[in-house]
């Protein structure tokens, strides 16, 4: 095949009936065997001289007439057979050549078994014929394509070329990405060119392998063979350049791919025959994936606006609700993706891609027990598509075991800490239990070297995790561990989000670990503590949190305190954002001659900023960094008050899905009992599972 074989026109079955019609009404003669011979030549003739001139309908007219006198017309069934084939009847044609007796060469058979292969290659890439079974007109191409390989490879290379060639094209069509790349690095290998027609579907194989760089270039030399306009069945290449693009790290030259792409196509197109003009299917594609490249990038505001913009001209396009689905959950909000998700369903209960939407948003909100079935649902329809596969490899990772790990050291900070602390702590979950519970041990090993000497707070313990949609709740139990750890600990907590914008947390310790300093552990002083928090989200963009906590020590001090913080995003611009934010926070304690740090009064007032900035990206492998800057007041009763700064700069990698690192070095500054102290740290963080 040289070229793209063209798409068979959408009027043949008239042309067909026409052709019939004139079979049909043919004039048929009586005559002598002398006669009936010449009529035999002329109907042949005929028939050969308008498929000559290109006429095939009428042609093919001519055939039929013949065979209804002469039925086993040797050179009639074999034309008739010829015709059948280039007019799109491929099935046809082949299934009457199979019944020829003599048959067809050998070469002509192979030619027709090819454009059979052809035919349902084409097939396969329009909208199946059961949605239930997407990829039964690609695998059958591909069955076809074999076979004329195996029959006639061997002793006609020009029809082995062709189908290996079409053979690319059904695997990607039927989702079969590995063997499409891996017979397209056997082709390179052989040193046989790939045909410009095929450029686009391997590409597309390339894409789902991870190759983006390869795919770009096969995606361009595309473009240059056949830069459009393209039919509305045919996806508009531009969008896989601009993937590609992004996939290689190329952001910039794909946002000016894809917007140059989405400028160049009008939103309304004229249609043959009519004065009104129809939506253009391409310049929504085009709008789609401009918006998406930005949320990708973290957008987030921007891409929801721009697919907002289009659902207002076209509230019943599917494609678009679903896409709004993936947005509005980026910005936080997985309640209201699960609606535009169900309205997607609703418009287009064939997509699977929106019960993925909602699949995603069911593992947000902790309603698990609606994933598995819905997975498998989709799984059984489409179980090649890569989202599926993402989906299902994120799902498995995300349910099954858990583990992190923190350690921070400290030196300096001498009033809470002494002049070294560490603190480490792992925890392993169990994959999840009945889609709502999960077991888990936990340790935490604390120690500070104090002027009074070394003092450890080290504890070993299990505990169970439940999850219910919109809610989290653990309960655990950690015995200490050594002489100098009091107490077996008994912590419990909750965590609650009714909507996209509250969430509520309470943490209740029996022992007051998080709250009660190591110097007090040293005197073997622990606490009752409650630690409640309301937080307000808008979006990415802005939110409100509001703290309050109260820990009953067993020296009898009581301490109160609250602290309340607002952030607002200051700048974003791709793979990096700036965060601005106010703190204010008081503490009161009720004894103040006790051996730590307990002032009677206390408050502090501090603006802070965060900078996160994407350094590296290539599908999960991402490495990120991250400064934080705190600065402002801090006052004590009797003691006046100071400034107080901290800073930190920290980097997270991540080498593959589930799996990532973290380390960051902090330095801080503040005065505790009008003696200022400075504290730097090293923390450093893991995580592995979902």
């Amino acid at each position: 095949m040289s070229g793209r074989t063209p798409s068979v026109p959408r009027t043949w079955y008239r042309q067909l009936i026409l052709g019939l019609t004139l079979v049909c009404a043919w004039p048929v003669h009586a005559g002598s065997p002398v006669a009936d011979g010449a009529v035999r030549q002329q109907l042949l003739a005929a028939a050969q001289s308008q498929r000559a001139a290109g006429r095939r309908m009428q042609a093919l007219a001519l055939c039929g007439d013949l065979l209804q006198r002469w039925p086993n017309d040797a050179q009639a069934l074999q034309l008739q057979v010829r015709l059948l084939s280039e007019l799109g009847a491929a099935a046809q044609a082949m299934q009457l050549a199979r019944q020829l007796d003599p048959p067809l060469p050998a070469q002509e058979m192979a030619d027709l078994e090819a454009d059979l292969a052809t035919h349902q290659t084409r097939w396969a890439s329009a909208m199946p014929a059961d949605s239930r079974h997407p990829y039964i007109e690609a695998d059958h191409a591909v069955d076809t394509m074999d076979d004329t390989l195996a029959r006639y490879g061997e002793h006609f290379p020009e029809v082995a070329a062709r189908a290996r060639v079409d053979r690319l094209v059904s695997y990607d069509r039927a989702s079969r990405s590995a063997a499409a790349v891996s017979e397209y690095q056997s082709m390179l290998q052989a040193g046989k060119p790939l045909p410009w027609y095929a450029d686009e579907p391997v590409a597309d194989a390339l894409l789902q392998q991870r190759q983006p760089e390869q795919a770009m270039a096969l995606y361009e030399d595309s473009i240059k063979h056949e830069p459009g306009p393209y039919p509305d069945d045919q996806v508009d290449p531009h969008i896989g350049l601009m993937y590609a693009h992004v996939e290689a790290g190329h952001y910039r030259q794909a946002v000016a791919s894809i917007d140059q792409t989405a400028a160049a196509e009008p939103a309304w197109r004229p249609i043959h025959g009519s004065t009104v003009p129809v939506i253009n299917p391409h310049k929504i594609d085009a709008d789609i994936s401009a918006a998406l490249i930005r949320k990708d990038a973290w957008l987030y505001r921007d891409a929801w606006q721009r697919i907002d913009a289009m659902l207002a001209q076209a509230p019943m396009n599917s494609m678009l609700w679903r896409e709004m689905a993936d947005v509005e959950r980026a910005r936080g909000w997985p309640r209201r993706s699960e609606r535009s998700a169900i309205t997607a369903a609703g418009i287009d209960p064939d997509d699977a891609r929106v019960r993925l939407s909602a699949i995603e948003d069911w593992r947000e909100l902790n309603d698990f027990s609606r994933v598995e079935p819905s997975l498998q649902d989709v799984e059984a329809v489409i179980p090649r598509d890569k989202h599926v596969l993402l989906t299902r490899d994120a799902w498995d990772r995300q349910r099954g075991w858990q583990f992190d790990f923190e350690h921070d050291r400290g030196q300096g900070g001498a009033p809470n800490f002494g002049d070294y602390d560490h603190e480490t702590q792992a925890k392993l979950q169990s994959p999840l239990l009945d889609d709502h519970w999960r077991i888990y041990g936990l340790t935490r090993l604390a120690g500070a070297s104090l002027q009074e000497g070394h003092t450890e707070r080290d504890r070993l313990g299990l505990g169970v995790i439940g999850y219910a949609r919109g809610l989290e709740a653990y309960v655990q139990v950690l015995p200490g561990l050594g002489s100098r750890t009091s107490r077996t600990a008994v912590e419990a907590g909750v965590k609650w989000f009714p909507s996209d914008y509250l969430t509520f947390n309470a943490d209740w310790s029996s022992s007051g670990d998080q709250d009660v300093p190591l110097r007090a552990n040293y005197y073997g002083i622990t606490a009752h503590s409650l630690d409640v928090q309301v937080q307000w989200r808008a979006s990415e963009l802005t939110s409100a949190k509001l703290s309050a906590s109260r820990d009953l020590f067993s020296d009898n001090n009581q301490r109160n305190g609250w602290q309340a913080e607002v952030i607002q995003r200051l700048h974003t611009s791709p793979y990096l954002s700036l965060d601005g934010g106010v703190q204010v926070g008081s503490s009161r304690n009720s004894r103040s001659d006790v051996p730590y740090f307990s002032p009677q009064q206390a408050r502090w007032g501090l603006l802070t900023g965060r900078l996160e900035n994407m350094l590296s990206q290539r599908y999960e492998r991402t490495w990120q960094q991250r400064i934080d800057i705190a600065a402002g007041v801090y006052q004590e009763r009797h003691f006046g008050s100071s400034w107080m700064f901290s800073t930190r700069y920290g980097q997270t990698f991540t080498p593959r899905g589930g799996l990532a690192f973290g380390w960051g070095l902090s330095w801080g500054s503040q005065p505790y009992d009008g003696r200022r102290s400075a504290r730097v740290m090293l923390d450093l963080t893991m995580h592995w599972g979902a």
